[in-house]
C-alpha cells in the first residue's frame, strides 16, 4: 500500500514577516503583511547578486594569477638553469613563492558567501513556515472548489481579473497533491496529482519522477472507489517502473478487488479506452460540515442570486442625514438599498482614501489571526472557517478613528458608547469567512457576558478595497450577495426591535479569489439604544 511521506516543498516563496508583533505559522492569512515577503524577497536577492559577484570577483582574481603563473612556470621549465641565470628572475621566484603565493592563498581561502549566509540566518527566523505552505495550498483547493476552477486553470495562471500572470510546475502541482493526501484528502490529491500527470505527459521537465506522481494518483484514485482506473494506473506505474517497491502488490490487490466488484454487479469490464480523462465533476466532492455549503458558494460565483424584478423594484436611493444630525444636514449621506427584507443598506462615500489609508496604517503593526467566540465559553479562539488578520483600534488611538466612529454614529442613530472597538480585517490567500452569525444564540447566552451590553443589535461594515474576484458578503438564507465597492459601508440590523434574533442575517465573506479585501466593521450592542431603537409591539417588529 501507498506510505505517507513528506517533504518540504520550494514552490511557496522564502519571506521576512517584518511585524515582529504577528505570529508565525499565520503569514498566509492576510494578505497586506505578506506584501513584506516581496520587499524582504528583493533584499535577499540583491543579497544573493552581491554574493555572486563577490565570488566572480574572487575567480577572476584566481584566474588572472593562473595566467600569469602558467606563462611564467612555461618560459622557467622550458631552461631552468638559464631563467634562473638572470638574477632577477632568481629574486621575484624566491619573492613569488614565500609572499605572492600566500597571498593566493589567502584569497582561495576567502568566503564571500559569509554575508549572504548571515543575511539569510537574521531573516530566517521570519520566514513562513511548513504550515503557512500547507495553509496556502489547502487555500487554493478552496478557491478550486467554490468557483468550480479546475486545476489547469491554477496551473495556468487563467483566473478572473488577474494583473500578473503565474503559473504552477509539475513540482509546485506534485507538492499540491501531496499536501492534500497528507492531509488524508483524495478528492483534491486526484486533481492535482492528475494535473501533475498531464503536464508531464506535455513534456515539462520536473525534478519529481512520472513514477512518483503515478504512485499517489493511483492510490488516491482507489481511495475514491475508481478501481477500474486505479489498475489502469497502476498498470501504467508497473510498466514504468517494473521494480517499485509498492505497484506489483498494489496492482494485484486492485485487480483482485476489480473482479470481485465486477462479479458482484454482474456488468462487463469497460474498455480502457471509454475512460474520460480525470476532471473537475468526475467524483463528487466529499460531503463536510457546513449544511448551506452548496448555496453559499453558488452565491459567491454570482449564482442563484434571489434579486427578482418585482424586489429589485422596492429597492431605492436616497440621501440620509441622520435624522437631521447637524453634522449631516449640509452633507448627507448617499443611500442605496441593497435588499429589501431584511432592509440592508449601502451607504457612499463613507470613508476616504486618506481615511483608509490612516486606518490600515494603524492596523497592520496590530494584526493578529482573527478570532471567534466560542459559543460554549464565550472565549475568542481561531477557526479554520475564519481565515483573515484583524486589529482593534481604540477611539483614542488617532483622530481619524474618533472621526469614524462618530461618523458611523451620526449615519446610523445609534450609540456608539456601548459598540465594540472598530474592527480591521485583511484576508489572506483564500481569505474568507463561512456562513455565521453576528448575534449570539440563545444556546449561547455566555458569549457576550463579559461585555456587559448586551446582544449585537446591528453591524456596520466598511468596504476598504476594491477585489478584482471573489470576496463578497452573501447571506445564504435570502439570497442576497453583496459586492466590496472601496468607501462604501452596508448596515442592517442582526435583531429585531423585540431583542430577538434575525435568523435570516446569516451571513458569509466569500473567499477572495484574485485581490486584497480590507474591511473594517463596527458591532453595536443593545444597551444605550433603548432610546434610539425602541422595542416593537411584536417579536419580529
Amino acid at each position: 500500500m501507498m506510505k505517507t511521506t513528506k517533504k518540504h516543498s520550494p514552490f511557496i516563496s522564502l519571506g521576512l514577516f517584518l511585524l515582529i508583533s504577528a505570529s508565525r505559522a499565520e503569514i498566509f492569512t492576510s494578505i497586506g503583511q505578506m506584501t513584506d515577503l516581496i520587499y524582504t524577497e528583493k533584499e535577499l536577492v540583491q543579497s544573493l547578486k552581491e554574493y555572486i559577484q563577490a565570488e566572480e570577483s574572487k575567480l577572476a582574481a584566481v584566474k588572472s594569477w593562473a595566467s600569469k603563473l602558467d606563462r611564467l612556470t612555461r618560459m622557467s621549465t622550458s631552461d631552468p638553469e638559464g631563467y634562473l641565470a638572470h638574477p632577477v628572475n632568481a629574486y621575484k621566484l624566491v619573492k613569488r613563492l614565500n609572499t605572492e603565493w600566500s597571498d593566493l592563498e589567502s584569497l582561495v581561502l576567502q568566503n564571500p558567501s559569509d554575508g549572504f549566509i548571515a543575511n539569510m540566518s537574521v531573516h530566517r527566523q521570519y520566514f513562513p513556515d511548513e504550515e503557512d505552505e500547507k495553509g496556502a495550498a489547502k487555500a487554493l483547493m478552496r478557491l478550486q472548489d467554490t468557483y468550480k476552477l479546475d486545476s489547469e486553470s491554477f496551473s495556468k495562471g487563467k483566473l478572473p481579473g488577474v494583473r500578473y500572470n503565474s503559473q504552477l510546475t509539475v513540482d509546485d502541482c506534485y507538492d499540491m497533491g501531496k499536501t492534500a493526501y497528507n492531509d488524508v484528502d483524495y478528492y483534491h490529491s486526484v486533481l492535482w496529482m492528475q494535473q501533475a500527470l498531464r503536464q508531464l505527459d506535455a513534456g515539462e521537465e520536473a525534478l519529481v519522477s512520472k513514477a512518483d506522481v503515478l504512485d499517489y494518483l493511483s492510490y488516491s484514485v482507489y481511495q475514491m472507489g475508481d478501481l477500474q482506473r486505479a489498475v489502469e494506473l497502476t498498470r501504467r506505474l508497473v510498466a514504468l517502473d517494473p521494480s517499485h517497491q509498492r505497484a506489483g502488490g498494489n496492482l494485484h490487490y486492485f485487480e483482485k478487488l476489480l473482479q470481485k466488484e465486477l462479479r458482484e454487479s454482474e456488468r462487463a469490464k469497460p474498455n480502457p479506452s471509454e475512460e474520460r480523462p480525470i476532471q473537475l465533476g468526475t467524483y463528487d466532492r466529499p460531503l463536510d460540515y457546513l449544511p448551506e455549503r452548496e448555496t453559499y458558494e453558488a452565491l459567491c460565483r454570482g449564482e442563484g442570486i434571489k434579486l427578482t424584478p418585482a424586489r429589485r423594484s422596492r429597492l431605492f436611493c436616497r440621501y440620509n442625514d441622520g435624522n437631521r444630525n447637524p453634522r449631516l444636514l449640509l452633507a448627507p449621506m448617499k443611500q442605496e438599498d441593497e435588499w429589501d427584507n431584511p432592509h440592508i443598506v449601502r451607504f457612499l462615500d463613507t470613508l476616504s482614501d486618506a481615511e483608509i489609508e490612516k486606518i490600515k496604517e494603524l492596523a497592520k503593526p496590530r494584526l493578529a489571526r482573527a478570532t471567534v467566540r466560542d459559543p460554549k465559553t464565550g472565549v475568542l479562539t481561531v477557526a479554520q472557517y475564519r481565515i483573515s488578520k484583524s486589529a482593534w483600534l481604540e477611539g483614542d488611538v488617532d483622530p481619524v478613528i474618533a472621526r469614524v466612529n462618530q461618523r458611523i454614529e451620526d449615519i446610523t442613530g445609534l450609540s456608539v458608547a456601548t459598540a465594540e472597538l472598530l474592527q480591521v480585517a485583511n484576508y489572506g490567500v483564500g481569505g474568507q469567512y463561512e456562513p455565521h452569525f453576528d448575534f449570539s444564540r440563545k444556546d449561547e447566552p455566555d458569549a457576550f457576558k463579559s461585555l456587559g451590553t448586551g446582544n449585537r443589535v446591528a453591524t456596520f461594515l466598511n468596504y476598504m478595497s476594491d477585489v478584482e474576484a471573489g470576496g463578497a458578503t452573501v447571506f445564504p438564507d435570502f439570497g442576497a450577495a453583496i459586492l466590496p465597492r472601496k468607501g462604501t459601508a452596508v448596515f442592517w440590523y442582526n435583531l429585531f426591535r423585540s431583542g430577538e434574533g434575525d435568523y435570516r442575517t446569516r451571513h458569509a465573506a466569500c473567499p477572495v479569489l484574485v485581490g486584497s479585501k480590507w474591511v473594517s466593521n463596527k458591532w453595536f450592542h443593545e444597551r444605550g439604544q433603548e432610546f434610539r431603537r425602541p422595542c416593537g409591539l411584536t417579536e419580529v417588529d
